[in-house]
C-alpha cells in the first residue's frame, strides 16, 4: 500500500518509519528542505530510542522516502496521513491554521480515492472542518478518518508496534476497511482495533491524556495532605495500586507533568466544554494542582536555606521526562528559573537535553557533562527527571563533591534512610520516613 505522511516531526515521524517497517510504500512529506536533507541520510532531528536504526533500515530498504513535494507524494496514495503541529491557541483550544492548510493541498492532489487520516491531535468537529477544506478543493471521492495518536516519549516504538488499542473514527465501511488492512500488522488479541465515529474518536484522545493528568495531580495533592498529616505517600501509594479497580499506573507522587500533550490537551479539553456551556471544574483543579507541584521543591528550598542568594544548586534532568530531549512545559524549567530569580547559581546535567537546554537558558546556567560535575560545589541537589544513571548515585562520592550535603528528590527515586544515613538531609514528595 502506498502511504503519505504530511509532517515530519514526532508523530509524522515514528508513524512513517513503523508503516514502512510493516511493509507498506511511505512517503513522509516536509516543507523544511534542510530537515528534509538530513531524513535522507537517516539522521533524525528528534531523540526517541531505536528510531534512527529504523528510519536507516527502511532507508536502505526502499519503504521510507522524504519528499517536499506534496502532489507527487499524494497523487499515487491510498491513504494520507495530516501529522502536522496543532499548537496551543490564545482560547486554549488547539489552533488548526496548519492542518486546514494542509488538507486544502491535499484536496488539489487528490487523483483517485483516498483515505486521509487525521493524525494530529485536534478537537472534536475537525474531521468535518477538514472534510469541507478538501471537498472544495477536488472532484475525487474521498473519506475522512480520525485517527489519535497515543505515543509516549521514550518508548514511541513499543506503542506504535504493539499498541494498547488503535481507535479508528469513521462512518465510511470503505474507509474502515482500508485502516483496518493498514493497521492488521499491529494488532490483535488484546490489542484491538476500536471502530467509532470521528467525534468519538477525537474526544477519545482528549479525555485519555486528560484522566492520566488527573491521576498525577490527585497523587501529588495526596503527597501534599501527607506531609500535612505526617503520612508517607510511599505507602499510601502501594495501598491504593493494590486495588485492582485504581491500578498503580500514573500514581507515582513528583513535581509534576509536563511535555506537549498533558498541559495542551487539559486546556483543549476544557475550552471545548466551554464551547457548548460546560466548565470542567475537575480539569481546572488538576491544572491548578500541576502549576502549584512544580514550584514545590523551589518552596522545600526556600524553607530550609532562606535566602537563596549567593548559593550554587545541582539540577539533575532537564527533560520532561526520561528518554527524551523534549523540555516543553518540563518542571525543571520553572524550578531553575525560580532559583535564577532569587539570585542563585545553577549547574545542570542531562543525558540528552542539554542542547535543548541551552535554547531555553542561554549562559545563565552552567552546563556540566556529568552528573557529578554539575554537583561540585552545590549547596543542594534537585533530582528533577528520574532517568535510571540518576536512580543509584555514588553518595559518598556525592557528600565530598557537594558543599553542603541537601537532597531534593522531586521523584521519590532515592531511599531516604539511606541518603540520611550517609549523613545528607534529605527532602522528598510526601515523604515522612
Amino acid at each position: 500500500m502506498k502511504v503519505a505522511i504530511i509532517g515530519t516531526g514526532y508523530v509524522g515521524l515514528v508513524a512513517g518509519t513503523c508503516f514502512a517497517e510493516s511493509g507498506q510504500d511511505v512517503t513522509c512529506i516536509d516543507v523544511d528542505e534542510e530537515k528534509l536533507q538530513a531524513l535522507r541520510l537517516g539522521q533524525i532531528p528528534i531523540y526517541e530510542p531505536g528510531l534512527a536504526e529504523l528510519v536507516r533500515r527502511n532507508l536502505d530498504a526502499g519503504r521510507l522516502h522524504f519528499t517536499g513535494e506534496l502532489p507527487a507524494a499524494v497523487g499515487p496514495a491510498q491513504v494520507v496521513f495530516i501529522a502536522v503541529g496543532t499548537p496551543e491557541g490564545e482560547t486554549g483550544r488547539a489552533d488548526l491554521r496548519y492542518v486546514l492548510e494542509a488538507a486544502e493541498q491535499v484536496g488539489r492532489a487528490l487523483t483517485h480515492y483516498t483515505v486521509i487520516v487525521n493524525k494530529s491531535t485536534v478537537p472534536v468537529g475537525t474531521a468535518d472542518r477538514v472534510h469541507a477544506a478538501i471537498a472544495r478543493n477536488t472532484r475525487c471521492a474521498f473519506d475522512v478518518v480520525s485517527n489519535p495518536e497515543f505515543l509516549k516519549e521514550g518508548a514511541a516504538l513499543r506503542d506504535f508496534l504493539k499498541p494498547d488499542r488503535v481507535v479508528i473514527g469513521t462512518r465510511s465501511e470503505r474507509a474502515r476497511e482500508l485502516m483496518g488492512e493498514l493497521y492488521a500488522p499491529f494488532v490483535g488479541g488484546e490489542n484491538p482495533l476500536l471502530y467509532m465515529d470521528p467525534c468519538s474518536a477525537e474526544l477519545t484522545k482528549y479525555a485519555a491524556n486528560a484522566m492520566l493528568a488527573t491521576r498525577i495531580s490527585f497523587m501529588n495533592d495526596v503527597a501534599a495532605l501527607c506531609e500535612r498529616v505526617g503520612a508517607d505517600v510511599e505507602w499510601v501509594r502501594q495501598g491504593l495500586g493494590a486495588d485492582k479497580r485504581i491500578g498503580s499506573a500514573f500514581l507515582r507522587p513528583g513535581i509534576g507533568y509536563g511535555g506537549s500533550c498533558f498541559p495542551k490537551d487539559v486546556k483543549a479539553l476544557m475550552a471545548t466544554a466551554r464551547e457548548v456551556g460546560m466548565e470542567f471544574d475537575l480539569l481546572r483543579a488538576v491544572e491548578n494542582t500541576n502549576t502549584r507541584q512544580k514550584r514545590c521543591l523551589l518552596t522545600k528550598a526556600v524553607k530550609h536555606f532562606g535566602d537563596l542568594s549567593r548559593r550554587t544548586f545541582a539540577i539533575w534532568g532537564l527533560a520532561f521526562k526520561p528518554r527524551t530531549d523534549d523540555m516543553r512545559e518540563a518542571p525543571a524549567v520553572e524550578l531553575i528559573e525560580g532559583l535564577l530569580g532569587k539570585g542563585a547559581r545553577v549547574q545542570c546535567h542531562d543525558p540528552v537535553a542539554l542542547e535543548s537546554a541551552r535554547r531555553y537558558f542561554g549562559d545563565r546556567v552552567t552546563y556540566a557533562p556529568t552528573c557529578y560535575a554539575a554537583a561540585e560545589g552545590a549547596d543542594g541537589l534537585f533530582l528533577v527527571t528520574e532517568w535510571n544513571a540518576f536512580r543509584h548515585p555514588d553518595l559518598k562520592r556525592l557528600k565530598a563533591t557537594m558543599r553542603s550535603p541537601t537532597l531534593f528528590d522531586g521523584r521519590n527515586a532515592w531511599d531516604p534512610q539511606r541518603a540520611r544515613e550517609e549523613g545528607f538531609t534529605y527532602f522528598g514528595i510526601g515523604r515522612t520516613r
